[in-house]
């Protein structure tokens, strides 16, 4: 009986954790200033849902991606830069929320991994047509 009772616990312990809380009042309301909705809107375009990683903030449903369209939004409205908000966000949320993240340490491999991979190709590429070259010689002699 304990068991059943802890695995029905188990399987309904994600319904509890479900959002219940209302959105925040800018997570789908515009800015009345249509000047003040265009620099948002560009900047929510800009950064990455952390839910959902393939969308941006301005495209996706999830409740975190609707708290940052409100700080967005919010912050514009008090008159902040985008960048200022950018950096505001990449501080508190790392660069992984930022859709072109800095080239420093820390994503040196983002920026230079497709490269190291082309060449690596390359390279594999050239080794199996140099075989492939000396292969045909052999048979034809």
């Amino acid at each position: 009986m304990l068991v059943l009772l802890g695995l029905l616990g188990a399987f309904t312990a994600p319904l509890a954790a479900q959002d219940r809380l209302p959105p925040a009042p800018y997570a789908y309301e515009q800015l009345r200033d249509p000047a003040k909705e265009a620099r948002a809107k560009a900047l929510m375009e800009e950064l990455r849902c952390l839910v959902c990683q393939g969308q941006s903030i301005a495209d996706s449903d999830a409740p975190l991606a609707g708290d940052m369209r409100h700080e967005v939004r919010s912050k514009i409205a008090a008159g902040e830069s985008p960048d200022e908000i950018k950096a505001w966000l990449v501080a508190r949320y790392g660069n992984w929320v930022s859709y072109d993240p800095p080239f420093d340490r820390a994503t040196a491999f983002l920026w230079l991994g497709p490269l190291l991979f082309l060449l690596l190709g390359g390279w594999l590429a050239f080794g199996r047509f140099r075989r492939g070259a000396s292969d045909d010689a052999e048979d034809s002699a």
